[in-house]
């Protein structure tokens, strides 16, 4: 069995996801298939999220390999004082 992904694997499978699709022929059962892959994708990310801030929040994110893992795939880096 395959180790569970993270809601940044999530995020970012969306996003790759939804890039293939862009290739697909427009209407097609591939890119509606893949559209559907990159709308789960993004909701367990947007559920991982939201789990998530909190600690965020809190100024803890840089404690946290999951926390850590939404910063850098988000491209941003919390502006928390500690």
């Amino acid at each position: 069995m395959a180790p569970m992904a993270s809601g940044a694997d999530h995020y970012r499978d969306a996003e790759r996801v939804l890039e293939d699709a862009k290739a697909a022929q427009p209407g097609s059962d591939q890119e509606r298939f893949l559209l559907a892959a990159a709308q789960i994708h993004a909701t367990l990310a947007q559920a991982a999220a939201t789990a998530l801030t909190g600690a965020v929040a809190a100024g803890y994110w840089d404690e946290q390999p999951d926390l850590v893992a939404w910063v850098e795939a988000a491209g941003v880096k919390p502006d928390v004082a500690k």
